[in-house]
């Protein structure tokens, strides 16, 4: 999905009003996580791998995608888009050894009147390559073409592809890059190297080229390995290192008399574990501590006079559990529960920004990573000084019915708190906890194998610490996708 443009100087002529001003530019990175949350739930995954049981296989195809999105923003402004939207993919593989792998996409916005983010109205999202990548598959190779069988294996992938670890509590980006996974009896050690997808949006808002030129280069390695294997379950363990480098740290955003540059530079270090409890609990846990340096902000919240800024140590810690109780009838219908929880910071303005950010010569305590979960449809705040609860069931209700077996339903409630009470989130807040509830809503129906239909909605009731606006908010999504 795209993201909708915003001015920076929106961002610039708040900047008086500390509380509120990082309102809008949030509002566009909130926006592309709730599109990305839909899309990787719902979209037709046309990046499968293929089975390799032919010496080749070629594979190509489209997806037309027509959709619909209206939400209520923080303010209680209503923005409706109709988004058309052609998706193109090849694939060769060979001997199951090579794999090649393409995806292009190109886009139509058609906003309501006066309900786009940036005043500009409806755009154009010119043709680009989002996908694509070269993989090796050492075992295979040696198989095909030497006859060779080895206890071993190595996976060689580079490109730019989504790349998920855990439970996406850390990292689930598109990275332009390299990833080697190494197999040596039950140890499987990945290894990542790359740098982001510059036209993702920066979780740095404040940044004047947040949503079109953010270059974090990553590096890291993660390991795993089960500690328990017996026919009632599996349980494996896992431990990760992951490095981000800020290479934006030659801009500078100039307004007034205040300068402020930016250099967020993070390592995370994670532990985990995840597997079942016989065939219907699954289970996956997730912690890391996250260290490192950033500037301090820029501007004094009293009168928006300069500041000098300083490199401050960050100190933060994320957590995320989640368990899935799937039930063994025909209706695959599945349970899920959920805890999130982020630390925050109180001298923060933002809890993702540098300007705004932490207060000079102070630990930052604010969690900030490259992850996506699912934080709700309406509300959608970053994780980051959270602590979220999730409950939430699906099922496929008509199993026999010849047109509606492959509907799927589902449901999620969620309960959003603050971990610190006075500091703040991506949105205005107040010296309390309770940020409020949210109902999500969903259809994933594959209606033929050409087409399917997707549906989304969700409504979040604020609480008594959200300061904006306190009526609810919707929002709604409906998308239908043929593939030919």
């Amino acid at each position: 999905m795209t993201r909708p443009a915003i001015l920076l100087a929106c961002l610039l002529s708040a900047a008086a009003a500390a509380p509120a001003f990082a309102q809008a530019p949030s509002q566009i990175e909130r926006f592309d996580r709730q599109l990305e949350q839909i899309q990787r739930q719902s979209r037709m995954r046309v990046d499968e791998s293929v089975s390799p049981n032919d010496r080749a296989i070629f594979d190509h195809g489209a997806l037309l995608s027509l959709s619909y999105v209206t939400l209520d923003d923080p303010a209680g402004k209503s923005h409706g888009l109709r988004q058309a939207e052609l998706i193109g993919y090849g694939r060769a593989n060979f001997d199951g050894a090579h794999e090649f792998f393409i995806r292009g996409r190109a886009a139509y916005n058609d906003f309501n009147d006066g309900e786009s983010f940036d005043g500009r109205g409806d755009y154009k999202v010119m043709p680009r390559i989002e996908r694509f990548h070269y993989r090796f598959d050492l075992q295979r190779a040696l198989g095909a073409y030497e006859g060779k069988s080895i206890d071993y294996n190595i996976v060689l992938q580079g490109g730019r592809q989504l790349v998920t670890w855990a439970n996406g509590l850390t990292l689930s980006e598109v990275i332009d890059g390299g990833i080697a996974t190494i197999n040596i009896g039950k140890l499987s050690l990945d290894l990542l190297a790359g740098v982001t997808y510059d036209k993702d949006v920066d979780f740095d808002v404040s940044r004047p080229n947040f949503r079109s030129d953010t270059t974090r280069r990553v590096f890291g390695a993660m390991a795993s390995i089960p500690i328990v294997s017996t026919p009632s379950g599996e349980h494996r363990i896992f431990a990760y290192g992951l490095v981000q480098r800020d290479d934006n740290g030659s801009e500078t955003l100039v307004t007034d008399s205040v300068t402020t540059r930016f250099d967020y530079n993070s390592y995370y270090i994670g532990v985990g574990a995840s597997g079942n409890f016989g065939d219907n609990l699954l289970y996956g846990v997730e912690f890391v501590y996250e260290g490192g340096h950033t500037l301090s902000n820029s501007t004094d919240p009293a009168d928006s006079s300069q500041l000098l800024q300083t490199r401050d140590q960050i100190q933060a810690f994320a957590l995320d559990a989640r368990l899935d109780y799937v039930l063994a009838d025909p209706r695959r219908t599945k349970f899920s529960a959920e805890l999130i929880l982020a630390s925050g910071d109180s001298d923060r303005i933002a809890s993702n920004t540098t300007l705004g950010g932490n207060k000079s010569g102070t630990h930052d305590n604010s969690f900030n990573a490259l992850g996506l979960l699912n934080t709700g449809l309406a509300f959608a705040p970053a994780v980051s000084n959270v602590a979220i609860g999730r409950v939430g069931a699906s099922t496929f209700p008509m199993p026999d019915s010849s047109i509606f077996k492959q509907m799927q339903l589902g449901t999620d409630f969620l309960v959003f708190n603050k971990m610190v009470r006075d500091g703040p989130i991506d949105e205005p807040t107040s010296d309390g906890r309770y940020l409020g509830t949210e109902g999500d809503f969903y259809m994933n129906w594959q209606v033929t194998s050409d087409v399917s239909l997707s549906m989304r909605y969700g409504i979040f009731f604020p609480g008594s610490a959200i300061s904006g606006d306190s009526s609810p908010r919707n929002f709604f999504f409906l998308g239908v996708s043929y593939a030919f």
